[in-house]
């Protein structure tokens, strides 16, 4: 077998110590009062209602629209299928039946310094028609004046992706689906404009938002929107399609701010308590087990920086999340699972140092014997988690996806604060493998060549004993 080469060690522990301080701090510039974040740090994570406070808004139907429940019932499916899709995991909807109003509470942008509830209720989307009409004509007050194709209530779903041209390159597109409703409609115009300069707009009330060009005929229901999309850009497309699909454009009646039920000060609190329980437990387990613990140690520092990463939007395939109180607990429990998964492989190496082994046999076997007992239960929660994404997770999403034969019958039932639960949880257990199974392994083999670190007391074994 292939032994460890002894650089991996500092080379794995100085990209621990990178990512840490990197998914901590970030990078940004600013310039007098504009700010350029070029890698999200801990401060760029949005905190929840629980935590940082926010607002409350009242959505109604516009004047003389008697909107019947099931459709009131649809606007609020949207609407929290939109926070969702925005990733504000932390809000509450409620609508008011008799009153025909919709009561939305969702958090502060992780920048917003002034707390205008305004502005904030922009950050949501516009509760807007969508409509996707022939060309982009307006009148003079900007009135879009096209026929319309479709509505919001024929899109089925909206996905962003990207696919292989004819020319081996990838591009980013936004695939559409469209209702039986819509099938029809969208074959008929297709038909007609395809090939022609006349393209298929589609608007969020009079706000243009995408004009592709028709191609060829689409007679099946199912589209692709390309163009010069990035990651970013066809996401947001496909959340504002998303978005869009509501019965009748909504109305803000009133809003006003809520305070936090825990504050800033408490949370500080929870950091404090955090990284004293974290220095506690390293203490106790570098006491207990040495040398497999220092090494363990530094793969839950590992653990936990990844895990402020995916929260925080510090990957650009990983859209930020809200820091909510379930979500903390999610991280606290995959943060348990990655210490439980290092003690179980420090007790296997110790129990092989007291039957006599080398250090090398020792730890290669102690990993070993660990694995299938950390695997059973990382892949319990893992299922667990994927089931709490698909779930409650937005209808176009990848677990809601591959899920929809299990929930069909239930029907869209996103919930933010169950979703960052599932979601925190997920990344945790991933990254318990890849830090907690990966890297501490890699770092344990590698410092254990080292002559001054070959003595079978610091792996377990009894004081004198030697290899």
């Amino acid at each position: 077998m292939k032994r460890v080469g002894k650089p991996v060690f500092f080379i794995v522990a100085l990209a621990i110590v990178l990512l840490s301080l990197l998914s901590v701090f970030g990078i940004s510039t600013e310039y007098a009062d504009k700010k350029n974040v070029y890698i999200k740090g801990a401060s760029d994570i949005r905190l929840g209602i629980d935590i940082r406070g926010g607002v409350d808004v009242t959505f109604t139907p516009p004047e003389g629209v008697d909107a019947t429940r099931e459709q009131m019932a649809s606007a609020e499916a949207v609407i929290q299928n939109r926070l969702v899709s925005l990733n504000i995991t932390d809000s509450e909807v409620y609508t008011d039946y008799n009153n025909q109003r919709i009561i939305v509470r969702f958090p502060w942008k992780e920048d917003e310094a002034d707390f205008n509830p305004e502005e904030a209720i922009k950050e949501l989307g516009t509760t807007a028609r969508l409509t996707f009409r022939e060309g982009i004509g307006t009148d003079e007050s900007g009135t879009p004046t096209g026929e319309i194709i479709l509505e919001g209530k024929d899109v089925e779903s909206a996905t962003a992706g990207y696919v292989t041209t004819n020319s081996g390159t990838q591009q980013y597109v936004v695939s559409l689906k469209l209702y039986d409703s819509g099938k029809e409609k969208f074959a008929e115009a297709t038909t007609r404009l395809a090939g022609t300069t006349t393209p298929i707009s589609i608007w969020m009330d009079d706000t243009l938002i995408s004009y592709p060009q028709v191609d060829e005929a689409i007679t099946n229901g199912e589209a692709q929107i390309s163009g010069n999309f990035t990651a970013q850009t066809a996401t947001e497309l496909a959340s504002r399609i998303n978005a869009g699909a509501l019965p009748f454009a909504l109305e803000t009646e009133n809003f006003r701010t809520i305070d936090p039920t825990l504050g800033s000060g408490a949370l500080d609190a929870m950091l404090l308590a955090g990284v004293l329980a974290l220095v506690l437990v390293c203490a106790f387990m570098i006491f207990k087990y040495r040398l497999p613990a220092v090494t363990a140690c530094i793969a839950l520092i590992g653990q936990i920086a990844g895990t402020i990463a995916a929260t925080s939007g510090f990957f650009p395939f990983v859209s930020s999340f809200t820091l909510t109180l379930p979500g903390i607990a999610g991280i606290i429990l995959a943060i348990g699972m990655g210490v439980d998964a290092n003690i179980i492989a420090a007790e296997r190496i110790k129990e092989e140092i007291r039957l006599g082994k080398t250090v090398d046999t020792s730890v290669r076997n102690g990993f070993k014997k660990a694995f299938s007992a950390v695997l059973d239960g990382n892949i319990t929660i893992i299922i667990v988690a994927i089931v709490l994404l698909g779930a409650f997770g937005p209808p176009g999403s990848f677990f809601s996806t591959i899920l929809s034969p299990v929930f069909f019958m239930f029907g869209p039932s996103a919930s933010g604060s169950i979703y960052s639960f599932g979601y925190t949880l997920l990344v945790g257990v991933i990254l318990n493998f890849i830090m907690g199974v990966g890297a501490s392994q890699l770092m344990l083999k590698s410092i254990s060549r080292f002559k001054c670190f070959r003595n079978p007391w610091l792996y377990g074994g009894k004081r004198g004993e030697k290899e």
